[in-house]
């Protein structure tokens, strides 16, 4: 039940909890500072008997909603299984106080028939190119897009191509935790895994999935065998046997947000290896801005998010194919000696901060509101928040 203090917000979202700290952890972190955050994962297959919805508080106004399923269900009956377990959620819960806060459009099929106070859609990614997408996903999404009060989207070339589909649509590029990184300008205890690769360290960190252009890692790695590549994070979606394998290439495994800052330090430059197809025509990566606040050299392919407007103002340098990688590289060595580089890293970088987007997409969802529903004046006290200058209440 609501403790008649703060707004209530449900975020349907494709991606775990704790899978890999980002945008929505960024932002669903500072809503549990004034809402109370139910954050609803996709079901996992593996229970046996009646569906159930496990409910897990993480932090303080923060809890993680994993359903479990049956593991022979099909489509429909998936759906039909989920209906009925967020049926269940709002009998002790009044969904007409909610924010509803989507990631993942396929959660409107079972969500759809409810009547929440507003409509979010944080559209991050193109999720339509990734491989294994639902092939009604775009259908789907023009419904959502119909629902939605207010529309956001992870970048500005995914803005682009959405921004005639709402009325209401604004981009929010990826943003940064400048403090945490920056930590990584200084001389920090390496951890035990990277401790042990000595030479020139290239780096790497995200998802390793369809995006990541195995070809281009394996030709660096075999032109230049004195440099050492090291690869941070999990692997999904691809067969890991077709990953290159090289004395110089070396896979670390997934880790925390927290210890990224650790083996960002002990690197000389970062790499964004990504293919160019449809999967990564509108992504935003994070990892740009956090390189960069980390004070790396960065060079990567070119994702146009990072050519405009990180390669365009001489902040990043951009590769096509593993020569042009090499000699990028080569150039951008020298970048992290450079002080008047790091001043105009510092320059772009200091407006930008998961604060500040919060604090705008708050005010326009406030905006959005107030302009679909009349403002009703009543008794019960008002949450105020002075963090961000804005009032959530009842």
């Amino acid at each position: 039940m609501n403790n008649n203090s703060k707004k209530d917000l449900l975020c349907f979202s494709h991606l775990r909890w704790d899978f890999v700290f980002q945008r929505p952890q960024h932002l669903m972190t500072r809503f549990a500072q004034i809402a109370n955050v139910y954050f609803l994962e996709e079901p996992q297959f593996d229970c046996v008997g009646n569906p159930y919805l496990k409910i897990e508080k993480k932090t303080a106004g923060l809890w993680v909603c994993v359903p479990h399923l049956p593991a022979d269900l099909g489509q429909q009956e998936t759906v039909t299984a989920m209906s009925r377990l967020l049926e269940s959620f709002f009998e002790s819960r009044d969904c007409n106080q909610f924010i509803f806060w989507y990631y993942t459009p396929m959660a409107l099929e079972f969500s759809g028939s409810l009547n929440p106070e507003i409509v979010v859609y944080d559209c991050m990614d193109e999720l339509s190119a990734f491989q294994f997408a639902p092939p009604r996903i775009k259908y789907i999404e023009q419904q959502l897009l119909k629902k939605a009060d207010v529309v956001f989207t992870g970048g500005a070339s995914l803005y682009e191509a959405k921004k005639s589909s709402h009325q209401n649509i604004h981009a929010f590029p990826s943003s940064i935790d400048k403090a945490h990184f920056k930590a990584a300008r200084t001389v920090l205890p390496q951890p035990a895994d990277q401790a042990s690769i000595s030479g020139l360290k290239l780096g790497f960190y995200g998802v390793i999935d369809e995006r990541f252009d195995k070809e281009l890692i394996r030709e660096i790695s075999a032109k230049r065998p004195d440099w050492q590549i090291i690869v941070i994070g999990p692997v999904v979606k691809i067969d890991p046997a077709t990953l290159p394998y090289a004395d110089n290439i070396h896979y670390l495994g997934s880790k925390t947000y927290q210890q990224l800052p650790a083996y960002l330090s002990g690197w000389d430059l970062a790499l964004i290896p990504f293919l160019l197809n449809d999967s990564t025509r509108f992504i935003s990566p994070t990892k740009t801005p956090e390189y960069l606040a980390a004070g790396k050299p960065v060079v990567s392919s070119a994702i146009r998010d990072v050519v405009f407007p990180y390669a365009k103002l001489g902040l990043v340098s951009i590769g096509k194919d593993a020569e042009t990688f090499i000699t990028a590289i080569e150039s951008e060595l020298i970048k992290s000696a450079d002080q008047r580089w790091l001043e105009e890293v510092d320059e772009f970088l200091s407006d930008k901060s998961w604060e500040n987007t919060f604090a705008s997409m708050l005010k326009l969802i406030l905006a959005a509101r107030q302009a679909a529903k009349p403002v009703v004046f009543i008794s019960k006290p008002k949450l105020r928040v002075t963090k961000y200058n804005q009032t959530l209440g009842i």
